[in-house]
């Protein structure tokens, strides 16, 4: 699939619903506050920053996945309820209780996130005033992911199909985040849907996977943010058996078309860093191990030297071995090779490639970097983006 390349794709899968709303909160009149309905309790699973400096939202929807079921998810734009205190809590608590009079639930039933500028309370009055104008409706998934975008210049939607015990399901995801991205958990902000059957702690378990090799090999800026979250529901309301830890054919199917929503979604983030030019693949092969790989592919896509270089079509190999070489991995650097688009520029030692035309391995929108260790057979991607000085003068200005 490629990017943005799809519409409404939250509430794609049967039996989800959702809606926007200009709740007032953002100073640019554009919709802020995004509601996501499940016509039935939802498996749900979800992955948190490991940030410690966590938004109060937070703490309300660790312990409301922690049941393992949920009916819904409300977010807001433009606050990210971050350092707040005890009024922070309260105030998220309450926008579950807003969520679940709309919806016909309990509070515990609902997930709830903010994202925006950290240190400022929720406005309450807003949101006392807005959440009843949502009115879910199956054509909303457009409209919620445009209302959870902060910095974002466009809207990340993904859509993925699978065939189970002879039925066919769907899983529909978008995501919000172009600064402050380097996801650990899991402002990045993911959630997926599906309307396949899926034991909870399944679900979790293959959500994790997908998530650890998506969402979480993306960087902009090196920054965690304190509300990054990921979170899938499922609620089988496209029928059949439940799938459960056994059934090893429907659990490759659902990994293969998480991955195709969660990629995609990765992809995108990158795409939109704030000031970006060009995005940056970097994979890593010939890796003993796949956390081997990650780390590297990881580390090189966050060099802020490495970022630098792209910008200008600086085809710098040397700062991506730099980069790869702190990133806690040993390796022989004698059996390691470096290619900048098409061509091998280092291979043990320098292959003397004319730096012209290794310049134009990176002029376009996309850089691919890929290095291999020759230590075994495990691979993974990381996908970053330039940095410019638009990114400075962005975030210099960002709060006034």
């Amino acid at each position: 699939m490629s990017d943005s390349d799809s519409t409404g794709a939250i509430t794609a899968p049967l039996g989800f619903s959702a809606a926007s709303h200009t709740a007032g909160i953002k100073e640019s009149g554009l919709p802020d506050l995004a509601l996501l309905v499940s016509d039935r309790p939802a498996a749900a699973a979800a992955m948190f920053t490991t940030n410690q400096t966590q938004a109060a939202p937070l703490s309300v929807s660790r312990r409301n996945v922690a049941n393992g079921a949920l009916r819904g998810a409300i977010i807001n734009s433009g606050n990210a309820n971050c350092a707040t205190g005890a009024q922070g809590v309260a105030d998220a608590q309450t926008m579950t209780e807003l969520a679940a009079a709309q919806i016909g639930c309990q509070a515990e039933d609902v997930f709830v996130n903010s994202t925006g500028i950290i240190g400022h309370f929720l406005p309450m009055e807003l949101l006392h005033a807005a959440v009843p104008q949502l009115q879910p409706h199956p054509d909303g998934g457009a409209d919620f992911a445009r209302a959870i975008m902060t910095t974002d210049t466009f809207p990340k939607e993904a859509i993925a199909a699978f065939e189970a015990n002879g039925r066919t399901y769907t899983i529909g995801g978008c995501a919000k985040g172009a600064g402050m991205i380097h996801p650990n958990m899991a402002t990045m902000i993911a959630l997926c849907t599906t309307d396949a059957p899926i034991d909870a702690a399944l679900l979790n378990d293959r959500f994790r996977y997908a998530i650890d090799r998506s969402i979480n090999m993306v960087t902009v800026d090196g920054d965690t943010s304190t509300n990054d979250t990921a979170l899938i529901l499922a609620n089988g309301a496209a029928g059949g058996p439940t799938i459960g830890a056994d059934d090893q054919d429907a659990i490759a199917a659902f990994d293969e078309a998480l991955a195709a929503v969660c990629v995609p979604l990765a992809r995108m983030i990158a795409k939109d860093g704030e000031g970006a030019t060009k995005r940056i693949e970097m994979t890593v092969t010939g890796a003993a191990r796949w956390e081997d790989a990650r780390a590297i592919a990881r580390t090189v896509v966050t060099s802020p030297l490495v970022k630098a270089a792209l910008s200008k079509a600086d085809p710098n190999w040397g700062r991506v071995l730099m980069a790869a070489g702190y990133a806690g991995v040993p390796y022989e650097l004698d059996n390691v090779r470096v290619w900048i688009g098409d061509l091998l520029v280092f291979n043990g030692i320098a292959t003397n490639v004319p730096e012209a035309e290794a310049s134009q391995q990176t002029v376009g929108p996309e850089v691919q970097i890929r290095l291999d260790l020759a230590a075994g057979d495990a691979q993974a991607v990381a996908w970053g983006c330039d940095l410019t000085e638009e990114y400075v003068r962005f975030n210099a200005d960002y709060v006034t």
